[in-house]
């Protein structure tokens, strides 16, 4: 099986291999925070074989240096399973189908944990346990986002811990090619009137100067933000709840985005709206990429997060010079811009605020700040002492106290990989090759944690604060699963895209959107409403008793 796993990751991941090999990177096991000196050996005394899921950008190689490191630490030996993160859940499901459970189970999706409990995958976490076992994980849970901390309870019993990401605060920026708007001579646009103004002289006006007409306004990522100044959100990998008298509703159902989609279908059809909107923006590699606004074929776009859109000189950063001489420096641009600037260096980007709709409202995609679940393998909890270890090394890897070892554990060796900016202990600074290389933290096994919600303080989050975007944020207010949004969930997702792009690219009439919505609500919507306002009520009680 595990041959079968190494087979599975990702052609293009195998470039990461090869630079790990090429950049030279060690492999010997030393103490992360002193490089050179051996860990201390754990408390553990037998030595298990534990699987891993962790969150992957490349793979992570089977002699990494920092899992050599947690290895001997504990005396365990670690199985990473190389999931490719854009096809992580169909990788997964994949492995679970032929009996494999990883023993440390990440949940990417939160709405996942019933189903995965239902399936009996996971393994019941005692709480008096987890307490002792993971005792700096769950204390940062309980102080810094107590509402969250029983979110991964099953009928009252404990499945999951809840991965709760303190940057999530921000919303999904609004971007546009400010090089565009300076020819035309546009501002951002702040109403949807504007806005249509705008993509109207993107796709005529020929922003780019090359005499041919081959620009758009849009593609699917920025539809959000138009279903956004309706108040909703549609396209999105999950449906999307909103709150409306009280009660959840499903937004994509809302009868204002019959008027959205009117907007949306006459773009469609003048033109305005990039034709390979169906497929997406992303056309594969790093999920976080707008490549149709990359290669020049739309102008905004409201995808991947605020450190994805970091323009070259946005804030300072601290930097090492070959001979370790502290010194600050612009920040360099980062994943989109870097490729838009690599392409055309010329180009820049804006950020606006959401552009407000007919009644007013606005708001972009927020991501919830329930991100993931991280959760124990059932198999896990047939060898006696297995869970506690499991535990011991996530308390250790995610949430140590000694601000040296938990930086270890999230870049790696000190002096080698990093180095702390001054004696305050407040930045790490990556050295020379690593502050150039992308993501390698997986090609040395370092990051193998969980997330945990202590209040960013990192000069990117400090510039990200004075973004505005934690304001406008339209969250999903359902942020567990229900058993019926599991049994039916994948079905109606694909009925309302199918439905919505139909609608916009003219296939099926404006007035289909009614006929839509009762066949969602035939196909388990009814039954999914019901049980969403269920969890509601009850949520909302329990949160009048805290």
């Amino acid at each position: 099986m595990k041959k079968l796993r190494r087979f599975m990751v990702h052609r293009a991941w195998l470039a990461g291999i090869v630079f790990l090999i090429l950049s030279g990177c060690g492999t010997e096991a030393g103490n992360p925070s002193a490089a050179g000196e051996q860990a201390p050996a754990s408390s553990v005394t037998s030595r298990y074989s534990i699987s891993w899921t962790m969150h992957q950008n490349l793979p992570v190689p089977a002699d990494a240096e920092m899992v050599q490191y947690v290895e001997h630490k504990f005396n365990v030996n670690l199985d990473i399973w190389n999931l490719e993160n854009n096809k992580y859940e169909t990788l997964l499901d994949m492995l679970l189908a032929q009996g494999e459970i990883p023993d440390l189970f990440r949940i990417r999706q939160p709405q996942d944990l019933l189903k995965y409990q239902q399936q009996g995958l996971l393994a019941e976490i005692p709480e008096e346990l987890l307490n002792q076992n993971a005792p700096n994980l769950m204390k940062a849970i309980k102080d810094n986002a107590p509402a969250y901390q029983d979110y991964g309870r099953i009928n009252g019993r404990i499945y999951g811990i809840p991965v709760i990401n303190p940057t999530n605060i921000y919303r999904i920026p609004v971007v546009y090619r400010q090089d565009w708007l300076n020819k035309l001579g546009l501002p951002v646009p702040e109403t949807l009137q504007d806005f249509e103004t705008m993509i109207y002289a993107f796709a005529n006006d020929d922003p780019d100067g090359n005499g041919i007409k081959d620009t758009y306004g849009l593609s699917r990522e920025g539809m959000n933000v138009v279903f956004g100044a309706f108040g909703q959100i549609v396209f999105a990998d999950q449906l999307y709840f909103g709150v409306k008298d009280q009660k959840l509703v499903i937004g994509a159902l809302e009868p204002e985005m019959k008027e959205a989609l009117q907007y949306l279908r006459k773009w469609y059809q003048d033109g305005i709206i990039d034709p390979e909107f169906v497929t997406g923006e992303n056309k594969g590699g790093y999920k976080h990429l707008s490549h149709a606004f990359i290669n020049g074929r739309v102008g905004m776009t409201s995808m991947g997060n605020y450190y994805h859109w970091i323009q070259s000189g946005d804030y300072q950063e601290i930097s090492y010079n070959g001979k370790l001489n502290r010194t600050e420096v612009p920040v360099e641009a980062s994943f989109n811009v870097k490729e838009l600037t690599a392409k055309n260096p010329q180009a820049r980007v804006v950020f606006g605020q959401p552009f407000s709709g007919p009644e007013g409202k606005r708001g972009s995609k927020a991501y919830d700040m329930l991100m993931s679940f991280t959760a124990i393998g059932a198999d896990a909890a047939k060898e006696p002492g297995k869970l506690e270890a499991i535990l011991q090394i996530l308390d250790y890897v995610s949430a140590n106290p000694d601000r040296d070892e938990s930086t270890a554990m999230q870049y790696g060796v000190q002096g080698r990989h990093w180095e702390w900016a001054d004696a305050s202990k407040q930045d790490a600074v990556l050295l020379p090759p690593y502050d150039k290389m992308f993501s390698y933290q997986n090609l040395i096994g370092a990051n193998l944690g969980m997330t945990v919600p202590h209040k960013p303080t990192e000069r990117r989050e400090q510039w990200a604060a004075t973004l505005g975007l934690d304001q406008d944020g339209i969250y999903n207010a359902l942020e567990v699963a229900t058993p019926s949004l599991i049994q039916n969930g994948p079905e109606l997702i694909r009925l309302k895209n199918k439905a919505y792009i139909s609608i916009i690219t003219g296939e099926q009439p404006l007035e289909s959107f009614d006929v839509f919505v009762q066949e969602f609500m035939a196909a388990g919507g009814t039954e999914v409403l019901q049980e969403a306002n269920e969890w509601y009520r009850q949520h909302a009680a329990e949160t009048i008793r805290q």
